[in-house]
Parts: C-alpha cells; structure tokens; sequence
C-alpha cells in the first residue's frame, strides 16, 4: 500500500490542547488524546461534534464491530492514510480481523478470507470511497443485512471515506507506537 506517512511530515496546522470539555468528554468515553483531536482542537465545536458522532458509530451499532473495522482499513488503503491505517490495524485486531484478512485486504475479492457479508461490505466502501454507488451495489447489502444495519454501514462508509481526506489533508502526525501501549489504541482511536 502505498501511503502518506505522516510521521516525517510537519503537520499543517500546529497541535493544541485539546479543549478541556472534549478532554472530559473523550476520557469519560475512554477515549485517548491523540494528535487527531490536537489538530481539531483548533475549532472546538467541530471537536466536540465529531467525537459525539465517531463514538456513536463505535458504540450504538448492531452490525458487528469486525465488519465496520474492515470497512475502515479498506478506506484507509483507498485513501493512502498512513494514520488512519495505524490507528485502526490496532482497533480491528481487537475487534477480531484476523491476520490473513489485515494481509489480503487488497485482494479482498479473491481471497477466501471473507464471507459473503464482508464483501457486500468491502464492495459497499469501495463504492462510497469512489462517489459511485450502484443498485448492485446495495442489493448485494440488502441480501445481507437489515435497513437499520445498511443505515449503519452507510454512516460508517460515509464518515470514514471523510477521516482519512482530514487525517491527509491536515498532515496529522502519526502518534509515537508505545502511546496506547502493547494492546494498541483502545476506543479511543478516530
């Protein structure tokens, strides 16, 4: 995968505390203080937004929390977003993609890595990513999925084909490896 490392990189816009009630707000949902927030701390109504609307997707959803991680990877790679990719290899890993899938991500349809909803899925953010839905597109979600689950999808496709272009376009740097520990980023991560 080719990608924007941003860890060489100076970010765009300088890192800033983050606004003491986003600060409440990420630690009482166990989130982690990273350079994602340093950098939209520079508007703390956007911040505050944001975090409501990316734990709502993280927490509420019914669909499972492997299938949304693939979708998030899946996008990081479309996008070349070194940060997204660095912070969600940790959180799929915890939610269960397995190393074959981390591995075969690019050759999503070929391998025999994944079931028949995760394609629908793969194929679904693909699709969002390119600004180029089909009917086909979502009758195969349809085969798999309620419209409450499709909604979910939709959000998830739709917020995370817009992560990355901020994470790339602001140049946020990659956080040091050891900040989350061995376990890796917990919920806290974009």
């Amino acid at each position: 995968m080719k990608s924007l490392d941003t860890s060489t990189l100076q970010s765009r816009l300088p890192l800033v505390p983050i606004p003491p009630e986003s600060e409440k707000r990420l630690k009482e949902l166990g989130g982690d203080l990273m350079n994602l927030y340093r950098v939209m701390g520079h508007n703390p109504k956007m911040l505050a937004g944001w975090i409501e609307f990316a734990y709502s997707l993280r927490r509420d959803c019914t669909t499972p929390r492997v299938l949304r991680e693939l979708m998030i990877l899946r996008g990081a790679q479309v996008c070349n977003s070194a940060y997204e990719w660095s912070q969600h290899l940790r959180m799929g890993r915890e939610a269960g993609v397995t190393e074959a899938q981390i591995q075969n991500l690019q050759f999503w349809r070929e391998s025999p890595h994944y079931s028949a909803p995760e394609r629908a899925a793969l194929a679904f953010m693909e699709s969002v990513m390119a600004c180029d839905t089909s009917d086909e597109t979502v009758d195969e979600l349809k085969k798999h999925f309620n419209p409450s689950e499709i909604i979910e999808l939709v959000f998830t496709a739709a917020f995370y084909a817009m992560v990355p272009r901020f994470l790339n376009a602001m140049r946020v740097p990659i956080e040091p490896a050891d900040m989350f520990g061995a376990a890796g980023a917990g919920a806290g991560s974009p």
